[in-house]
Order: structure tokens, then C-alpha cells, then sequence
């Protein structure tokens, strides 16, 4: 039988006690109408030609952050940037802060923060007939991020 440590149930983090602030121009803005969030950052890898060998190597080259979510259409924040964008062409890059931490977990509490983010597209306007709640897709990109606060280690995590 295995000797492995076993994660705990409790310690999978509940997702709908996250928090998300959004920053522009000095003014922050408690996002909780998004309902769904996620931001990555890609490695770009690049192919190294190696004399003597058959196969290539590889070498991380710069990355690129990206951010996409859902959220429920009643707030105008990301309206009136595209509105200010199309009538002055500026679009003030602005702060992404995302906090996880379920109380039942021992992992405690993560906090990313993406710098210098962008809008990819705007919903303007939109509606749909019937009892549905309405929501809209934003997405966008960054260019860095921090991690001030960290998930603790389980016990067991490490193997060594």
C-alpha cells in the first residue's frame, strides 16, 4: 500500500469566496458582479538549434499574461473606458486583484495581482427576451503581477 500523504477534502478551496478588486486611475472598484475569473501567463518557448545534436533544445523567451471572466451585466466601469477610448483614443491601463481563501481550508489566503491590464472588447449593449439574467464575457491582457499573499503548504505536499 501506498505511503503517500492523502490532500484532505476541506483544503480544495470554495471558489465563491473569492474576492476581485479592479483599479483605474486611482479608483478602486469592488468587482463582485464577476462570477467567474481566470488569468494565466504563457511562456513563449523557443527552438535552439544545437550542433551535434539530432533534437532542438528549448529556451523560455519573454511571456504574455493574459485575463479572461464572466460577469453580470449592471456596471458601466468597462463602458465608459471604451467610451472615453473611442472619443479620445486613451485607454488607461488598470489593476486586477483576485484573493482565494475558504476558511474551512488550512491553505489560507492567495492574492495575484495583474499590473498594466487591458481590455480586449466591450459589450455595449445587450439584451435577451425571457426570465435569463444577463452577463457578458471581458477579456484582456497584462503585463506583470505579483503574489503577495501565498496558499501555505498542506502537510504532506512536499515529498521530500
Amino acid at each position: 500500500m501506498s505511503q503517500n500523504a492523502i490532500m484532505d477534502a476541506k483544503d480544495a478551496v470554495y471558489g465563491s469566496l473569492a474576492e476581485c478588486f479592479i483599479t483605474i486611475e486611482g479608483r478602486r472598484y469592488n468587482f463582485m458582479s464577476i462570477t467567474e475569473f481566470e488569468s494565466k501567463w504563457d511562456v513563449n518557448i523557443v527552438e535552439v538549434p544545437i550542433l551535434g545534436k539530432v533534437g532542438m533544445g528549448h529556451k523560455s523567451a519573454g511571456g504574455k499574461g493574459t485575463w479572461s471572466g464572466t460577469a453580470h451585466y449592471n456596471q458601466s466601469v468597462f463602458r465608459e473606458m471604451a467610451d472615453n477610448y473611442q472619443k479620445t483614443g486613451k485607454m488607461p491601463p488598470f489593476t486586477i486583484q483576485v484573493s482565494n481563501e475558504d476558511p474551512e481550508s488550512t491553505v489560507g489566503r492567495q492574492t495575484i495581482v495583474l499590473y498594466g491590464c487591458l481590455c480586449e472588447s466591450f459589450t455595449l449593449a445587450k439584451f435577451q427576451a425571457g426570465e435569463e439574467l444577463l452577463d457578458e464575457e471581458l477579456s484582456g491582457t497584462f503585463e506583470s503581477f505579483d503574489i503577495p499573499e501565498k496558499f501555505k503548504e498542506m502537510d504532506g505536499f512536499a515529498a521530500n
